[in-house]
């Protein structure tokens, strides 16, 4: 019993850790499922937000980010997540970097890839290793759908898992953007709910490029079988002087 409640308690970080990734314009902040794009060369961004469920679980998550040149644009970031499951604490970070293959475009594909990997932020135990290829494709300047295929090994049971999603996002007034997704991981697992689908929808305000704020409905986002709340914001810095980033991407 003490095993499969530890098996339920690593899978939850590794989904907050793999699954949770940032922002709608180069990824989706709080939400699961990312999109292709990244935001331009020396741009940065801070993306937090907290999540509490029904079953008193609980997640608060801060995640700088920076966009560099070293051979080809990359976005570098480290997530920090301080969780609580099961009564049990944990303080994880998460180093990430991703960048863009094939920029997205009104009627095509745009494809990208980013991996990382975790560890315990008190012991220094690696936790986690993931690899993800996003895709986008944009219906139209204010809606798209993101299609998310990947792995994911969680080390803490050396299990390795198949992980999947599909979002779609639009922007429905010039502030205002909704987004759906369907999200989750394949593979053998003694918890049922660890590999059955996760699913969030929310909406997000955005007043100017600068600042946005995210509300979130999800339903067993970390494969626990709960119910989750989740308020998000996020601070960009982008480069002096540079285009407004729906100017360079599209609205969204």
């Amino acid at each position: 019993m003490g095993w499969a409640r530890h098996t339920g308690i690593s899978a939850a970080i590794a989904a907050f850790v793999a699954l949770a990734t940032p922002d709608a314009h180069a990824a989706n902040g709080a939400y699961a499922v990312d999109a292709a794009d990244i935001s331009e060369v020396g741009s940065c961004k801070v993306e937090s937000w907290m999540s509490a469920a029904s079953n008193t679980d609980f997640a608060a998550v801060a995640n700088p980010s920076c966009v560099v040149d070293p051979f080809r644009p990359i976005e570098l970031s480290l997530q920090t997540i301080r969780a609580r499951s099961d009564s049990d604490w944990s303080t994880t970070i998460a180093p990430k970097a991703k960048t863009n293959f094939v920029p997205t475009g009104v009627g095509r594909w745009g494809l990208s890839a980013y991996g990382g990997g975790s560890f315990d932020a008190a012991t220094g135990e690696a936790l986690t290793a993931f690899a993800v290829i996003p895709a986008t494709f944009r219906l139209s300047e204010v809606m798209r759908i993101n299609v998310n295929g990947g792995w994911l090994w969680d080390r803490t049971v050396d299990r390795h898992y198949l992980t999947y999603g599909i979002g779609f996002d639009w922007k429905f007034t010039d502030t205002l953007q909704w987004t759906i997704e369907a999200y989750g991981q394949a593979g053998a697992a003694e918890i049922a709910s660890v590999t059955q689908p996760r699913f969030q929808t929310g909406v997000r305000y955005r007043p100017n490029e600068i600042f946005s704020v995210d509300l979130i409905y999800g339903r067993n986002i970390t494969g626990e079988n709960a119910n989750w709340i989740t308020l998000g914001t996020t601070i960009r810095f982008p480069v002096q002087g540079s285009q407004p980033e729906h100017q360079r991407t599209g609205h969204l």
